[in-house]
């Protein structure tokens, strides 16, 4: 069966992040400046809008514990970096939240049509709330979508972080709900006499063959 190909400029788990140079609130940004570390990039559909400013100040508060987990954040709309720069000192002005992760403005739309951050169907001339999370290696792990009218849950962008990095540490999967202290699935074998040693390790706990868990 044939699959729908994916639209052009819309990178796929496993891709390598698209990269780019632009103009941010705390100057030129480029991809590469992150290479190292991970990276979560969300697109937000406009300054000065009620939804935006409350997944901004959500996004700040989730801010240090991103960075405690070696990663950083970087946002970006359809603005220009003069209008970044009046609604994240507005934000702070009246709600007391400072932003201090950059945000990228991309009056030309360059950088959202390398992300595919624009959905047209919903609207044509602002980004989608889009979250792309990038590994060390500036490899494409996640890719979450929101409609303009639906705020993000900061939260669960900082557990998938956390789900990532245990799976890249410890060669592990997390189920559902997973957050850090629960166990960890240990991957099933791939063969028979796998499946008969499985079943007598020590510290992993199985229901069944290919279902089994373990503390990390």
């Amino acid at each position: 069966m044939d699959h729908a190909p994916c639209p052009p400029g819309l990178p796929r788990i496993g891709d390598p992040a698209p990269g780019f140079e632009a103009e941010s609130t705390q100057g030129v940004i480029r991809l590469e400046d992150y290479k190292g570390s991970w990276l979560v990039f969300f697109s937000h559909p406009a300054d000065f809008t009620p939804v935006c400013t409350t997944e901004f100040m959500a996004f700040a508060g989730v801010h240090e514990r991103l960075r405690a987990l070696d990663c950083e954040l970087l946002g970006l709309s359809i603005d220009s970096v003069f209008s970044h720069i009046a609604w994240v000192r507005r934000i702070e002005e009246t709600f007391g939240v400072r932003v201090e992760f950059p945000v990228v403005a991309d009056l030309s739309m360059d950088v959202a049509r390398l992300y595919g951050m624009i959905m047209p169907g919903e609207s044509r001339t602002e980004t989608s709330r889009c979250v792309f999370v990038i590994d060390p290696a500036q490899k494409v792990r996640a890719v979450v979508w929101y409609p303009l009218t639906t705020g993000r849950n900061t939260e669960e962008i900082v557990r998938l972080v956390e789900a990532l990095r245990a799976t890249d540490a410890h060669g592990v999967a997390t189920p559902a709900n997973w957050r850090p202290g629960d166990k960890v699935i240990v991957p099933a074998p791939r063969t028979q006499d796998g499946a008969d040693e499985r079943a007598h390790e020590t510290g992993t706990e199985c229901k069944d063959w290919f279902f089994c868990t373990r503390s990390l």
